[in-house]
C-alpha cells in the first residue's frame, strides 16, 4: 500500500443521504485516509441504491489508487453532479476499495456514522 494510505473498517453503521433520500446504509464500509485530507468512508456498491446513480463520462486518475469513474446522484428534488466516485480496477495497493462508492459531501449530500 502507498505509505502514506491507510485503509482499515469503519467502525459502526454508516449512512449516505441525498435530497431526503436515503441512498445506503453499511456496516462494512471502509475508511481510506491518505495523508493530510480528511478520511474517505467508502461504501460496498451492495449496500447502495444504485437506481439513484447516473455514470458520467467523468474519470479522473490518481498515482496511488488508479482511474476513478463518477456518478452523478438523481433525485425527485435534485441532480448532484459527478458527487460520487469508485475506483473499479484500483492499483493493488489498494484494492480493498474495488467495488466501493465514496461520496462528495455538500450541502445536498451528507455521510454520517449512526
Amino acid at each position: 500500500m502507498a505509505e502514506h494510505i491507510r485503509i482499515r473498517k469503519a467502525p459502526g453503521l454508516w449512512a449516505v443521504r441525498s435530497g431526503g433520500a436515503v441512498l445506503g446504509e453499511s456496516s462494512n464500509a471502509l475508511e481510506l485516509s491518505e495523508g493530510d485530507l480528511p478520511p474517505v468512508i467508502y461504501f460496498p456498491r451492495g449496500d447502495i441504491a444504485m437506481a439513484f446513480l447516473d455514470r458520467t463520462d467523468k474519470v479522473t486518475h490518481c498515482p496511488h489508487k488508479g482511474d476513478a469513474h463518477y456518478y452523478s446522484i438523481v433525485n425527485k428534488s435534485s441532480v448532484t453532479e459527478n458527487a460520487v466516485w469508485t475506483y473499479e480496477a484500483p492499483l493493488d495497493a489498494v484494492a480493498e476499495i474495488k467495488d466501493h462508492l465514496a461520496f462528495f459531501t455538500s450541502d445536498s449530500v451528507k455521510v454520517e456514522q449512526i
